[in-house]
């Protein structure tokens, strides 16, 4: 398992086995997209690694929200949501 996919998990206590939602439609998240990307040489150091910079998306939104400048603003707001909802 990924060092950001570790991140993520105990951030909302969820375990492998756990039904994770998308938190963009509820569909079932099958990736963690980092809001802020990480780039094409990767992060090296994990600064990119951290809760408030991961949000789980199905492949669906991943495919149509992320790593698009026009709504990264967007997906932080729902992701700050997320994460108060949930005590962080």
């Amino acid at each position: 398992m990924k060092p950001h996919t570790k991140i993520y998990m105990k951030a909302f206590g969820y375990d492998v086995t756990d039904f994770i939602p998308c938190e963009i439609c509820q569909a079932e998240a099958v990736d963690l997209h980092h809001i802020d990307a990480r780039g094409m040489g990767g992060d090296p150091k994990g600064e990119k690694d951290n809760i408030q910079n991961l949000m789980a998306l199905c492949r669906r939104c991943h495919s149509e929200y992320g790593d698009k400048k026009a709504y990264k603003s967007k997906l932080k707001e729902i992701h700050e949501i997320h994460l108060m909802n949930a005590g962080q």
